[in-house]
């Protein structure tokens, strides 16, 4: 069982002369700050609308965003396909672990006047 492979269609613009410009441009205007979770330091220059699908936005600032690394991969996860269907079962069991998580509500102790 092998990893399966994608392809990265944003591949030709990242080593086009253009992006290193293109990207910092996008960072200043973001703050140099995730645009998701405001984090700063390790930051990616992500594509909204993916190369696959739009490629005559490579190079247009307007569809570039500012993503720490925990935020782009958790994007790109989902437009790979990964993380949208969750199986039934692990679900019960996340919502379980949840719900175990959760500070017990205390009894109606209002009889007592505490």
């Amino acid at each position: 069982m092998g990893v399966k492979q994608y392809d990265r269609h944003s591949a030709k613009v990242i080593r086009d002369k253009r992006w290193p410009a293109l990207r910092l441009a996008a960072k200043r205007r973001d703050g140099f700050k995730c645009v998701k979770c405001r984090a700063v330091g390790r930051l990616e220059v992500d594509h909204i609308k993916r190369v696959k699908d739009a490629p005559e936005l490579a190079f247009e600032l307007s569809n570039l965003q500012t993503l720490c690394t925990p935020c782009h991969s958790a994007k790109t996860r989902l437009e790979v396909g990964f993380g949208q269907e969750v199986d039934p079962k692990r679900a019960a069991w996340r919502d379980l672990v949840a719900a175990m998580a959760q500070p017990q509500q205390k009894e109606n102790l209002s009889c007592l006047n505490l």
